[in-house]
């Protein structure tokens, strides 16, 4: 099973933009699809953006459209969300996740990191 670190996570201005990096260990990411969530104090956990390693196919919440990039770097099997434009609303940890099917990760299961603070100021 895939073991994953996010990092890149601070507090950042609104307007501002925030890159925050989920690093695999124990095994590549190939076949999976990786994905980011977050959960704002008092909310769900909601999803964010998919890539699929092998294909690269990605998808976005409606909210992150626009203003969000997810990406990969085999090299460094390492996935990337670049965050643009960042708003108070967007505060909130941000986990990655990884499965071989993104349904799994939307039920909560499958390799999930840590996750990483991000905090939007007014």
């Amino acid at each position: 099973q895939v073991q994953l670190v996010e990092s890149g996570g601070g507090l950042v201005q609104a307007g501002g933009s925030l890159t925050l990096s989920c690093a695999a260990s124990g095994r590549t990411f190939s076949d999976y699809v990786v994905a980011w969530f977050r959960q704002a104090p008092g909310k769900e956990r909601e999803f964010v953006a998919s890539i699929n390693w092998n294909v690269g196919g990605r998808s976005y919440a409606n909210s992150a459209k626009g203003r969000f990039t997810i990406s990969r770097d085999n090299a460094k099997n390492t996935v990337y969300l670049q965050m643009d434009n960042l708003k108070t609303g967007d505060t909130a940890v941000y986990y990655c996740a990884a499965a071989a099917r993104l349904a799994t990760v939307l039920t909560g299961a499958g390799s999930w990191g840590q996750g990483t603070q991000v905090t939007v100021s007014s």
